[in-house]
């Protein structure tokens, strides 16, 4: 109680320069080695079962950050060597997967045009706009059941098209044949799962960057009491997958799950992306991949690596999985380094914190685990079974933390929870002073439906240059 009303006391300090301000971009390049290549960056992962009748799981994982809609003519796609994949454990025994989802992608060779053809009338374009060159991107859909030591494979979707890019009204109408670029084109790429009807739809492609945060403050070295708050995530796209699932296919009796709280109905969902081990550049242009898959990136909860892993380790973060995170960044986990950064910045000294109050916080920190535990709701998650999973309890309506989902939110700019605030509450000040960075919504309105993320900007009127003098 004592910390409590010191924090309290604290927010008087603030009354002339706003709310307090701090927070990360969910995985927006946070780590050193994964900065240099995009097309496997996780940005950020939503997973939710649908109010009321939960039997569907929504799974929404982005990737490739900070797409400029004008940066052509070679235009952001998913990488055809990077693995992405969705994984799924359950109950409160483990955190190894019970259900994968492997997503890989294919695009076809570049129409070529004969040099020696140069002087006569051009090939329609293709030598100089991509759109043009006939290149589609498609993909296919594993899931992978484990059970012990063994492993069901089922191909759920093959040739299937990825949604192009945005690029202006003269590519909608020539190339895609549409007259806008907007929800109901999307949807033609929403597609069936397996060969029925019940095993689920999926989408991928371009959508806007659901993410929003001032980061152009944040890392001025905490620069946050001063200055407007911006959303620096606004007018940039990412790539992202969507899935929809049925939840009786994911529980361990086949059934759908019963209502209320219960371990044996609560799964954890982390998204990843992978490259083969081994990477051939051909002198003459064009390259060859080899070797086992090597996780380079993964995201469950946001802001784990962002928020609470040291900077020496967040490219091993990147590299391990979710069952190894006690052993290997326990001490994250209890003694977030985000509050000893704050500390050295001056952010507590500014806000008139006491420093046996700033000392309390920074070690023995068994608060954070209960929060991503989901003790509050009554469950029972012991610490070895402890990781970056986003918990979704299959019987409860899903509410950050228990999921994150981007539908229920207080405006159609808003996801369900500003997870950004929420999550920097717990780590800073144990939820007894309310955090904000002060970007507040998306700079789109979320889709509705399925695959739930925004339109993406358009190229064409949605880039971020400055009208020309």
């Amino acid at each position: 109680m004592k910390a409590r009303h010191i924090f309290a006391g604290a927010l008087s300090a603030l009354a002339l320069t706003g709310a307090v301000s701090i927070a990360s971009a969910s995985s927006h390049r946070e780590a050193p080695a994964i900065g240099f290549d995009p097309a496997a960056d996780n940005t950020d992962t939503w997973a939710w079962v649908n109010d009321g009748a939960h039997d569907k799981l929504y799974l929404v994982a982005s990737y490739n950050p900070l797409e400029e809609p004008s940066g052509g003519p070679n235009y952001h796609e998913f990488s055809d060597d990077v693995l992405y994949e969705f994984h799924i454990t359950r109950g409160n025994k483990s955190l190894e997967d019970v259900v994968t989802y492997q997503i890989q992608f294919s695009s076809t060779d570049i129409q070529r045009v004969n040099p020696a053809d140069l002087t006569k009338p051009l090939g329609g374009g293709k030598e100089f706009f991509s759109q043009l060159t006939g290149r589609k991107q498609t993909y296919w859909l594993t899931r992978l059941d484990k059970k012990g030591s063994k492993v069901t494979r089922s191909v759920l979707g093959q040739g299937l098209p990825v949604a192009p890019v945005n690029i202006g009204p003269n590519t909608n109408k020539i190339v895609y044949g549409t007259e806008k670029y907007d929800e109901k084109f999307m949807a033609k790429f929403i597609h069936p799962l397996g060969f029925n009807a019940n095993q689920g739809r999926v989408f991928a492609g371009q959508t806007d960057d659901g993410f929003y945060v001032d980061i152009g403050r944040i890392f001025d070295l905490a620069n946050l009491l001063t200055g407007t708050a911006r959303d620096n995530i606004a007018g940039y796209n990412c790539h992202s997958i969507a899935l929809e699932i049925p939840t009786a296919s994911l529980t361990a009796d086949g059934l759908p799950p019963k209502p209320g709280a219960s371990d044996a109905n609560t799964i954890g969902v982390w998204a990843s992306a992978s490259r083969r081990q081994v990477r051939i550049l051909h002198k003459g242009g064009g390259e060859t991949s080899h070797g086992s898959w090597v996780q380079v990136s993964r995201l469950g909860l946001p802001l784990v690596n962002e928020a609470l892993i040291g900077l020496q380790d967040k490219d091993k973060f990147n590299r391990t999985k979710p069952a190894k995170d006690v052993a290997n960044f326990g001490a994250y986990f209890l003694n977030p380094v985000v509050v000893r950064d704050a500390e050295a910045v001056g952010i507590y000294k500014a806000l008139g914190v006491p420093q046996e109050v700033v000392d309390s916080l920074k070690t023995n920190r068994l608060d954070v685990i209960d929060t991503i535990n989901l003790k509050a709701s009554g469950h029972n998650i012991p610490l070895e079974a402890t990781g970056d999973v986003l918990r979704v309890d299959l019987g409860l309506d899903s509410r950050f933390p228990n999921g994150r989902p981007i539908p229920y939110g207080a405006a159609p700019n808003k996801e369900q929870a500003d997870v950004t605030d929420v999550l920097l509450s717990v780590l800073l000040s144990k939820g007894t002073i309310a955090v904000s960075d002060g970007a507040q919504s998306n700079d789109k309105p979320y889709q509705k439906e399925f695959p739930y993320l925004p339109v993406p900007h358009e190229g064409f009127s949605g880039g971020h240059g400055q009208p020309a003098p």
